[in-house]
């Protein structure tokens, strides 16, 4: 049997973390720590299991598997309340603490799990908004401890944002990455900044994109199209990153300079990183050097592998048309 999981907390993203493990085959408890009459922990189970497998149908029905399966998958989950917390934290792998977004509600919830579980588990806050170190004091051996930003839905996006703390074991990181790639999730790492990587970054874009509206640039229609077909398009097959070193540092340097000084506004000003990447010679393809070293790469393989990733995306939104030969 493949290792136990536990969802601390019975809420959206305790059920769709139970998806997605139940889903790779994995035993799941979800622990409702919240204080219920026993009607109200039926009720809630009921709830609970009905969304799950409601999660299940729709993915069914999407063509991932066979509708026949849902209820086996299902019959993986179980949800108990605290008076079972104790057996099913402690013979988890990992517990993913998923209790709302309230600094002292996490606290006390991680203090009181770390206790029960004993000292094995791996425990991780799925918190969006509050960083590791501000959590970690309230855990039992605190280097079994981290978080992971999961992205919703949890049982679609691949990505899981992984952020150690100070006290953090690396061996710990390690496992619990090695876990969600085994179940076909994408982590990466990250240090314990405000707002992971893709909050900080779509942060910035939802805000430019409600301004535009603001300022009468386009309708918010116009405005969606653009990015579906254009921003989303790009980076659905190159990262940002890598977007820059594809068309040159400078290229972003010259069109942050201008846009800072068109639009009035510091918002736009490139970092420090890119200037100095551009006094270093580190511009991207053309200098086999940039945000990425692409040194020892064959450039004209990596650019054609990214181009028929292009065109597998424009097939996918069936906008690939055949060439006109004939007048």
């Amino acid at each position: 049997m493949r290792e136990r999981i536990a969802c601390l907390g019975a809420g959206r993203m305790g059920r769709g973390i139970a998806v997605v493990f139940a889903y790779a085959g994995h035993p799941v408890t979800i622990v409702d720590f919240k204080p219920r009459e026993p009607a109200a922990f039926d009720r809630l189970v009921a709830e609970a299991m009905a969304d799950i497998r409601g999660t299940l149908a729709s993915l069914a029905h999407c063509g991932l598997f066979d509708a026949g399966n849902v209820d086996a998958i299902a019959a993986r989950v179980t949800v108990v309340p605290e008076a079972g917390a104790a057996a099913a934290l402690s013979s988890a792998v990992v517990i993913f603490e998923g209790v709302p977004e309230v600094l002292d509600l996490k606290r006390a919830a991680l203090a009181r799990a770390s206790a029960l579980a004993g000292p094995h588990p791996i425990i991780a806050s799925t918190t969006s908004t509050i960083l590791v170190d501000d959590l970690a004091g309230a855990i039992d051996h605190p280097e079994r401890f981290l978080n992971a930003h999961w992205l919703n839905p949890a049982f679609l996006v691949p990505l899981v944002e992984l952020s150690p703390g100070a006290r953090t074991d690396p061996q710990v990181t390690a496992r619990l990455k090695a876990l969600l790639e085994g179940i076909g999730k994408v982590p990466v790492v990250c240090a314990p900044r405000p707002g992971y990587i893709v909050p900080r970054i779509q942060a910035l874009a939802m805000n430019e994109a409600a301004r535009m509206v603001e300022e009468g640039v386009a309708t918010a229609d116009e405005i969606d199209k653009a990015i579906k077909y254009g921003f989303g398009f790009r980076f659905a097959v190159l990262g940002l990153l890598e977007f820059i070193d594809w068309g040159g540092g400078d290229i972003l340097y010259y069109a942050s300079r201008y846009l800072t000084q068109a639009l009035g506004s510091d918002r736009y000003a490139a970092p420090e990183i890119v200037e100095r990447n551009m006094k270093e010679g580190r511009i991207g393809l053309g200098t086999r050097q940039g945000f990425l070293d692409y040194e020892n790469l064959d450039i004209d393989a990596y650019r054609r592998d990214r181009l028929k990733a292009f065109v597998a995306m424009l097939e996918e939104m069936k906008l690939a048309r055949a060439p006109v030969l004939e007048e």
